[in-house]
């Protein structure tokens, strides 16, 4: 599924990213892919994701 069309995102590459802990929030984890927001409607649909992967960590 594609989190951020802007960034073309996907939530695998998402989840790798906190998983590899680069990541504990949006902004942090779109630098680690080397990407920054854009309009930013994403963002709480990708903080969602960070917070269900950061708690089974």
């Amino acid at each position: 599924m594609v989190v951020c069309i802007c960034n073309a995102i996907r939530e695998k590459e998402l989840r790798e990213t906190v998983r590899n802990g680069g990541a504990n929030n949006a902004c942090s984890a779109y630098a680690a892919l080397g990407r920054r927001t854009r309009c930013g409607q994403c963002v709480p649909f990708a903080q969602s994701i960070i917070k269900a992967e950061l708690a089974t960590v």
